[in-house]
């Protein structure tokens, strides 16, 4: 019987029919819905709500400095403050994922929100990024509609709409999904974090998806005129999101190239007055993260990244290398080497307010932004991820601990409020996530 078809015949000759996925045999002439011939119960069909799940997250951390002074611990965005604690995050999602093996529509969704103090980085412009002046904020981290259609190959499109994270990257936004607590100069430099827009992938067939998406930018929603500081976009142009994955060596090796194009630069006197056009000129986000799973124990990550700026004629450009071992079921540890150039001191700095990312997101003038210089920056990352053996209330907890050491590689000094070239940073972090099936 062809898949899909309503009626055919049985193992045994008896008439088949499919009534909302159940199989109605007629046994002997007679028919039993939602029994096999042999009297026993089909299992029912999953419904809709069966893969609804609310979840809960909370991350909290800490992060010594050796430096002296320890200003801040720059290069770094999310443990940004030097010898301090952080409420990192504290966030719930609901989410009904579309169903991997759909073969005709299907609908899903999904909507996080966070508190703490990442949000100071991961802010919608326009959307609560001025709410709360303190260190903890809140923020929606997603919000978005998912539609799975059985259009043009035999895997069909998936059709997300509303607000979303970036395709690009090895590392993201949600701690449980990041190997290491502190993150690397990609993640926080060369790719942006979240988009509004539309974005499809079709799946062309089992080893390639294409990526296509238009959205307002990076960090923003709508909304945009000359100077202001409080918009939804920091300029009237949208941008370009797409790409490519490939899945390899049946799922051991994947590979996704991305980019993201569009202009950035936000729509302010002083853009404008340095001969650069906020509505037209170009910035190029490029990365591409390839996966391996080389053993059961043993994944080794990639992640090659390049960026240019037209307006400001900015480059930056780097890799990061990541490497996940096993050790036993609770606990593994990652090692992380990376280099990162920020070839005109256009795209790394630290930000000494809590409202500064944003206000420089927005092009506000009195925002505040420390730059390191033209500077080649390497960094070395060690961590440890240990699932302790605790009660079945506590079964998400996981401690992170992690020593990291970050240096100039061209002589600048762009650590310990610009006297030093390099740093010792010593962090860890431990989270609960707490998952309910509907």
């Amino acid at each position: 019987m062809a898949r899909g078809s309503l009626k055919g015949k049985g193992a045994n000759g008896e008439e088949d029919h499919h009534i909302r996925g159940n199989r109605v045999r007629r046994c002997n002439g007679r028919q039993r819905r939602g029994y096999a011939c042999e009297g026993k119960k089909i299992p029912p069909v999953p419904s809709w709500w069966d893969t609804l799940t609310i979840t809960g997250l909370v991350e909290v951390g800490a992060s010594g400095n050796a430096n002296n002074p320890a200003v801040t611990n720059f290069g770094q965005l999310f443990t940004d403050k030097a010898n301090s604690f952080f409420l990192n995050q504290a966030s719930l999602t609901v989410q009904r994922p579309l169903d991997p093996k759909a073969t005709g529509y299907d609908f899903g969704f999904k909507f996080q929100a966070m508190y703490g103090s990442d949000a100071r980085y991961t802010h919608f412009l326009g959307e609560f990024d001025y709410a709360i002046t303190g260190r903890e904020q809140f923020d929606i981290v997603e919000a978005h509609a998912l539609f799975h259609l059985p259009w043009l190959t035999s895997g069909g499109i998936d059709l997300k709409v509303g607000q979303y994270v970036t395709l690009e990257g090895a590392e993201v936004i949600n701690a449980p999904d990041n190997a290491l607590y502190t993150h690397s100069y990609i993640f926080n430099f060369g790719i942006p974090f979240k988009h509004t827009g539309i974005m499809t992938t079709t799946h062309v067939n089992p080893m390639l998806d294409i990526y296509l998406g238009v959205d307002t930018g990076v960090n923003t929603t709508f909304g945009n005129h000359f100077n202001c500081f409080n918009c939804g976009d920091n300029n009237q142009a949208a941008a370009f999101h797409g790409g490519f994955g490939l899945n390899l060596l049946d799922g051991a090796l994947t590979v996704s190239a991305t980019t993201h194009i569009g202009p950035e630069n936000p729509n302010v006197s002083a853009v404008v007055l340095a001969g650069v056009d906020p509505n037209t000129a170009l910035r190029y986000l490029n990365d591409v993260t390839v996966i391996w799973k080389a053993t059961d124990k043993l994944t080794l990550t990639s992640d090659l990244n390049y960026i240019r700026d037209d307006g400001f004629n900015a480059t930056g450009y780097g890799w990061a290398q990541y490497a996940t071992y096993a050790i036993n079921d609770w606990l593994k540890i990652t090692g992380r080497g990376e280099i990162w150039r920020d070839n005109n001191g256009f795209f790394v700095a630290s930000f000494p307010g809590n409202l500064d990312f944003v206000g420089i997101e927005h092009g506000n003038p009195l925002a505040v932004a420390i730059g390191g210089g033209a500077t080649t920056y390497g960094a070395l990352t060690v961590g440890l991820a240990i699932k302790p053996p605790v009660p079945k209330q506590l079964e998400g907890l996981v401690i992170r601990p992690e020593i990291r050491y970050d240096a100039s590689l061209n002589n600048t000094t762009p650590f310990g409020g610009g006297t030093k070239g390099s740093q010792w940073t010593f962090a860890s972090a431990h989270h609960t996530l707490h998952d309910q099936m509907t």
